[in-house]
């Protein structure tokens, strides 16, 4: 949401000019540029949401929920926030900014206040929809999160994100042929976005056929060649690979996604199911579960799969 009102004043060309250099990642400039206008209007709202963004930006953490816990910059942000939403009560940039800075922070039914408030202030306002979409997802209300990102993605069609995060609260609800259709229209915008395709990818394995298949593998192997440092990428890979029943290269992704983040619970019980399957590696599939384990002792698939790992070498389980 820009923050200049689209006059040339000096304070909306200060702020219009912080509005550029943070699009563009100059986070020196935008900082020089919003510290300007606050000093210009040091009572106005705008500036502080334009330095709480370039403290976000600061941060580089994942726009993701509770990315942001304890993280210094994120924390600074919802001071500055929350002080801009008491300086103007009908600022919808300051109510967008605050919920999204509280969905970082994990705080997602404080955030909800906020983003209902921001989306009544501005109803045509794609980004109001669409974070309070995310903090409906976040707090399970995933039929209300569809509504939401469904008004968001109409609002800005040319959006990947926007298609991308209505794709997700179809999946949450069950909806996979949906699901697949906004990923598809992700991917597209957002060709060289490697989660776009990792995405659409996770989507098309839910599917029921053997075509769903094979399009999920060819689409998390492009998402790999994009971005072959993400862990998750490889692991996601790697079940799909298992599922065709190439044991193989699944295995191997695990273990590249392993190398890249070991405390990925998920790739070593995967790499468990896929290693269990072979009287010759059960002992590492075992202590594969062992890891997974240690890092996360409730997790319950862990000792579904040690169950099942006891009866196979009991040789109580055909398969």
């Amino acid at each position: 949401m820009p923050l200049s009102g689209g006059t040339d004043t000096p304070l909306d060309r200060a702020l219009a000019a912080g509005d550029r250099a943070l699009e563009a990642g100059d986070l020196l400039v935008a900082l020089r540029s919003y510290d300007a206008a606050r000093g210009l209007a040091p009572n106005a709202a705008a500036p502080l949401v334009g330095l709480a963004r370039v403290r976000v930006a600061k941060a580089d953490v994942a726009l993701d929920y509770g990315a942001g816990k304890g993280n210094a910059e994120i924390v600074a942000a919802r001071a500055m926030l929350q002080r801009a939403v008491t300086l103007s009560s009908d600022s919808a940039a300051a109510e967008v900014e605050l919920g999204r800075v509280l969905l970082l922070l994990g705080d997602a039914a404080g955030a909800m206040e906020n983003l209902h408030r921001a989306v009544a202030l501005a109803p045509r306002e794609a980004e109001a929809h669409s974070v309070l979409g995310v903090a409906l997802l976040a707090t399970g209300h995933a039929e209300g999160a569809v509504a939401e990102l469904r008004t968001a993605a109409s609002l800005d069609m040319g959006s990947a994100a926007r298609h991308g995060n209505l794709g997700t609260a179809f999946l949450m609800n069950g909806k996979v042929a949906d699901a697949v259709k906004e990923y598809e229209l992700q991917a597209r915008l957002a060709d060289g976005d490697a989660r776009a395709h990792s995405d659409l990818g996770t989507a098309l394995l839910a599917g029921a056929g053997d075509h769903d298949l094979t399009r999920g593998i060819e689409e998390l192997k492009r998402a790999v060649a994009l971005d072959g440092s993400r862990a998750t990428f490889h692991s996601n890979l790697g079940y799909a690979l298992q599922l065709e029943g190439n044991l193989p290269e699944g295995i191997a992704e695990y273990r590249r996604a392993l190398s890249i983040d070991p405390r990925l619970a998920s790739a070593w019980i995967n790499l468990a199911t896929a290693l269990a399957k072979d009287p010759k590696t059960r002992a590492e599939a075992r202590k594969a579960l062992g890891e997974a384990q240690r890092l996360d002792p409730t997790d319950p698939r862990v000792k579904a799969n040690l169950s099942e790992l006891d009866a196979l070498e009991h040789g109580s389980v055909t398969h």
